[in-house]
């Protein structure tokens, strides 16, 4: 039997161009890179990054064993083709993924930091009517919403953060049906839904979703105004729903891995990986990649109902099965 309530939503994975400019970047966000696997053969490397410090949720522990891990994948070769560029999944015809999510302890001074380094924003504190969040943009155009964990009218200091308070919060995929959706990452991935916004002047509803383990989500009462309850948890998987697209016929959303290439995928570490798929084969998932698919023995990938891809690994803190 599965123990869902062990799992964990470990990361989400993205393309990068070039991994120097995105570790330096992430690095600024004050992620840590605390695992490289490196497959010549194939010709890339994987660079997981986290929060690894002292005030983190998951100092120390074996990168499999964690939520909120941000993955960067790196093609050999492209940091160097000038033809070569990344969707970063907000653009028609090819929107589907969203974004990454960290939030801060100072939001003013967060985002000051990151223009005074000479990034972009997509969106900043004062535009639009929504003034307690920021988008940046990294080197690739991928869109990094910062959000505060504290009201932005009580962080008077505006030159003050401390990245080892910040947590990597959610990543946002959007989904043509919402009930399909829902059922999925709920009945078959054991997610709970912690929080859903409704935003009917803007013409959509946002879903959060993720593995509850000990974080006891706060009363809307308990939370500063202006402050996402789950500010503080890692791990979290955000689906936006845009009213109507739900009656569209056929795909509506790119998943990032038919070309142009993005976002490559979300992954959930299991408690046992064999049994974990088993009970995949008996809810019928429509498969990506078997275990037994391959050459890689020890990773599995299942499709969402709009084939955004699921990596599922094993959590090698729990049961011992590759030497990563």
């Amino acid at each position: 039997m599965v123990d869902q309530t062990k799992w964990k939503f470990n990361h989400t994975m993205l393309r990068v161009k070039d991994p120097q400019k995105s570790l330096e970047y992430y690095k600024l966000l004050g992620l840590s890179l605390i695992k490289k696997l490196e497959f010549p053969e194939n010709k890339f490397d994987l660079y997981f990054l986290a929060y690894d410090g002292p005030n983190s949720a998951s100092q120390g522990a074996h990168w499999s064993d964690r939520e909120g891990v941000l993955e960067l994948t790196h093609n050999y070769g492209t940091e160097s083709d000038s033809s070569f560029s990344i969707n970063n999944g907000n653009k028609e015809p090819h929107k589907g993924f969203g974004h990454v999510c960290v939030s801060v302890d100072n939001i003013q001074a967060a985002c000051k930091r990151i223009e005074d380094a000479g990034y972009k924003f997509q969106k900043k504190l004062t535009d639009g009517r929504m003034r307690s969040i920021a988008f940046a943009l990294d080197p690739d155009g991928y869109w990094v919403e910062i959000i505060g964990q504290k009201n932005v009218d009580e962080t008077k200091d505006i030159t003050t953060t401390d990245t080892s308070a910040y947590r990597f919060n959610h990543s946002m995929i959007r989904v043509k049906d919402p009930e399909k959706s829902l059922k999925f990452y709920q009945e078959v991935l054991g997610m709970t839904l912690l929080r859903t916004s409704e935003q009917k002047e803007g013409g959509f509803t946002l879903y959060f979703l993720g593995y509850p383990g000990s974080f006891k989500v706060p009363k809307p009462e308990d939370t500063p105004n202006g402050v996402n309850p789950l500010a503080e948890k890692e791990g979290l998987l955000e689906l936006t729903w845009n009213y109507g697209t739900e009656k569209q016929e056929g795909k509506v959303y790119h998943n990032g891995n038919d070309q142009p290439q993005g976002f490559g995928h979300i992954c959930v570490s299991v408690d046992d990986v064999e049994q974990a798929c088993q009970f995949f084969e008996e809810k019928k998932v429509n498969w990506k990649k078997r275990l037994t698919d391959g050459r890689m023995k020890n990773v599995a990938f299942i499709l969402d109902p709009d084939d955004y891809w699921v990596e599922i690994i094993q959590n090698e803190q729990l049961k011992k099965t590759s030497d990563w």
